[in-house]
């Protein structure tokens, strides 16, 4: 198919987008074995590498979503993504000497805006197991249960989630919001098309804000403009999309893939993926289980197997979750 008939947005056009994927690529791997000079410690220097590679891994998603890759290619690559953000955790809170010291900051739009996108790619792509690593990225910080949009989002998969009406960013989320709590849906559809006309206005002080009007052949930094948080309030609410699905923001086609997939879903395949025991019983289902009670606990469990209890957790009962995937985690490499 030609370029400019799979793209997701005009904006890109296929020079701009080769050469851009191969300028992140090149970023990425430089950052992954370099350290950037004359910092103070070597700690932040590692810090701020993560940090370039985790961000631009993530960017690089997003253009090549924006560049019309393949959903089915990208669900399986988000768990690269997410774990590029995990290994930026690790160096920034070996550099804080904090064990939860937050990698997205809630009241930076973009921090905020990015951590709502990577829990809707998760719902959207059915990777449930990865809502909780992302939680992980800012569990026990001050940000952790204190905005309402992003409880919305995560307490669809994580237990015992708070209901709030505080919210770092009132505009544009409120309206999103509102389409949650709305009875008719008339007014969720309402609420919808009011969040999708000044998202992008609201976005005003993210660095990636006005990119697309910088392009040149050299490059830019210009990845797409995805509400993707939006389509995953659209996909978890059943709401009508038909009036809206055609704005430039909306990324229809992830909506159209996460009920695809409701489709494709398999009886066995629901009952496992719904599979839940507390800690202490007899595993269930050889496989993989996770549990939001314990950071980075997924791990293989053989049936009848007794199934951890946290000691120490904010989420009282320790509830092992069967994991949507199924393969043994990645071998860590030699830096």
């Amino acid at each position: 198919m030609q370029f400019h008939k799979k793209r997701r947005q005009q904006f890109l056009s296929e020079h701009y987008f080769s050469f851009f994927c191969k300028s992140i690529n090149e970023a990425i791997e430089y950052w992954k074995h370099n350290l950037p000079p004359d910092i103070e410690t070597k700690a932040l220097a590692k810090s701020l590498a993560a940090a370039d590679v985790a961000n631009q891994t993530c960017d690089l998603f997003l253009l090549r979503y924006t560049g019309g890759e393949s959903l089915v290619i990208l669900r399986d690559e988000l768990v690269g993504v997410v774990e590029a953000y995990e290994k930026y955790a690790k160096c920034k809170r070996d550099f804080q000497e904090k064990e939860d010291f937050p990698v997205f900051a809630f009241q930076e739009i973009d921090d905020f805006e990015r951590i709502l996108q990577l829990l809707g790619l998760a719902i959207l792509m059915h990777r449930h197991e990865l809502i909780s690593r992302i939680h992980s990225l800012i569990a026990n910080s001050a940000y952790d249960g204190q905005d309402a949009m992003y409880e919305e989002l995560v307490g669809h998969v994580l237990p015992g989630r708070p209901y709030l009406e505080a919210w770092y960013h009132q505009l544009p989320y409120l309206h999103l919001l509102s389409a949650t709590d709305l009875e008719s849906s008339e007014e969720k559809i309402e609420q919808m098309q009011q969040y999708l006309k000044i998202w992008y206005k609201s976005m005003s002080k993210a660095p990636w804000h006005d990119s697309h009007l910088k392009m040149t052949e050299e490059g830019g930094g210009y990845f797409g403009y995805w509400a993707i948080e939006a389509a995953a309030i659209v996909y978890l609410y059943k709401i009508d999309d038909r009036s809206f699905r055609d704005h430039i923001v909306y990324p229809k086609d992830l909506v159209d893939f996460a009920r695809e997939l409701d489709k494709q879903a398999t009886p066995t395949f629901l009952a496992l993926e719904k599979l839940r025991v507390e800690g202490g019983k007899p595993c269930p289902q050889t496989g993989y289980w996770y549990t939001p009670a314990i950071a980075d606990s997924r791990r293989h469990f053989e049936q009848g197997e007794i199934m951890p209890v946290s000691a120490n957790s904010q989420y009282g009962a320790t509830i092992w979750q069967w994991s949507e995937e199924q393969l043994p985690p990645l071998k860590p490499t030699v830096e």
